[in-house]
C-alpha cells in the first residue's frame, strides 16, 4: 500500500493562501493549489514516486516548471511607451534629469543602478517616485495593455497545471486592470509595490507559501534586475526581448532562458 504524506518541511498552504490580503485570491484558488501540492509532495515522499507516474489532471501537458512567476511592466504589459510618456512630468516634479529620447536605445543597454545614477536620482526618492508611477498609471490605466498573446499564454500554461503569480513594482490594482478579470484569476498570487531592488524577497515569499522546490520555480522578467533577483532567490531566471532592456544586455547576464517571443514562451515552458 502506498502511503502518502505532506512533509513537515512544507508549508501550510491552505492556511498561508486564506491569510493573505490579496482580495482577488480566492478560496477555490487556494483549493486548487492546496490539492496540487499534495499530489506533489505525496509523489515526492514516496521512494518508488518514479514508478507510481502520477498523469497530469484533465490531459494536462508536462510543465518545464510548476511555479512560474512573472514581472509586470515590459514583460506582460506594453507601458514602455507610456512611461516615457509621462517622464518629463516625473523628473520635473521630483527633480530629476530628464530622459533624452534620442537616447533610449542607449539605455536600454543599462540597468536599474546605472539609470539611477545617470538621471541624478537619489535612492530615497524612488519609493515616491514609484508611487506616484503608479497613481498615474491607474488613471490613465486604458492606455496600457497586455502584450499580444499574453492572456493566451496564461490561459494555457493555467490550464495545463501551472502555478501563477506576479511580482512587480506596479501596484496589483493596476494588474488586475490591466490583464481583466479572466487572465488576472488565474494568478495564484501577487506581490506589488515591490520596492526597486527588493523582488528578491518578494520572490521567495511566493515561493515558500507556493510549497513548490525553488528548481521547479521561474522568474521571468524584462531586466538585468529581474534575473539577477531569481538568482538571489535560487530560482530559474527568464528574460524577454520585447521590454525595457536591450537583447544583448540581458544576454551578456546569463538568464536560464531567453524569450524572443510572447509565444515562443508557452511552447518553451509546456512540453
Amino acid at each position: 500500500m502506498v502511503r502518502c504524506r505532506i512533509t513537515s518541511q512544507q508549508p501550510d498552504v491552505w492556511r498561508d493562501c486564506q491569510q493573505e490580503h490579496h482580495d482577488w485570491i480566492h478560496s477555490g484558488r487556494c483549493l486548487r493549489q492546496f490539492l496540487w501540492l499534495a499530489r506533489s509532495c505525496c509523489s515526492d515522499y514516496h521512494p518508488d514516486a518514479a514508478r507510481l507516474n502520477f498523469p497530469p489532471p484533465n490531459g494536462e501537458r508536462p510543465l518545464r516548471f510548476k511555479l512560474v512567476i512573472f514581472d509586470f511592466d515590459g514583460t506582460l504589459a506594453d507601458s514602455l511607451g507610456w512611461f516615457i510618456g509621462i517622464s518629463d512630468r516625473l523628473a520635473d516634479e521630483f527633480g530629476f534629469d530628464r530622459i533624452d529620447k534620442q537616447q533610449v536605445a542607449t539605455l536600454r543597454r543599462h540597468d536599474a543602478a546605472t539609470l539611477l545614477k545617470l538621471h541624478h536620482v537619489p535612492l530615497w526618492k524612488v519609493p515616491f517616485i514609484a508611487a506616484r508611477f503608479r497613481m498615474l498609471m491607474a488613471k490613465q490605466i486604458r492606455m496600457i495593455a497586455p502584450f499580444p498573446g499574453v492572456a493566451d499564454v496564461l490561459g494555457q500554461l493555467a490550464q495545463a497545471g501551472a502555478t501563477l503569480a506576479v511580482v512587480t513594482s506596479n501596484s496589483c490594482a493596476n494588474v488586475r486592470r490591466v490583464l481583466g478579470r479572466k487572465s488576472a484569476g488565474l494568478l495564484v498570487a501577487c506581490e506589488g509595490g515591490v520596492s526597486i531592488f527588493g523582488k528578491r524577497l518578494k520572490l521567495r515569499k511566493v515561493l515558500r507559501r507556493s510549497g513548490i522546490h525553488p528548481a521547479q520555480a521561474i522568474f521571468i522578467g524584462d531586466e538585468i534586475r529581474d534575473i539577477e533577483a531569481a538568482r538571489h532567490a535560487g530560482i530559474a531566471s527568464g528574460a524577454v526581448a520585447w521590454g525595457f532592456t536591450d537583447l544583448d544586455a540581458l544576454k551578456a547576464h546569463s538568464p536560464d532562458m531567453l524569450f524572443g517571443s510572447v509565444g515562443e514562451m508557452l511552447s518553451v515552458l509546456v512540453g
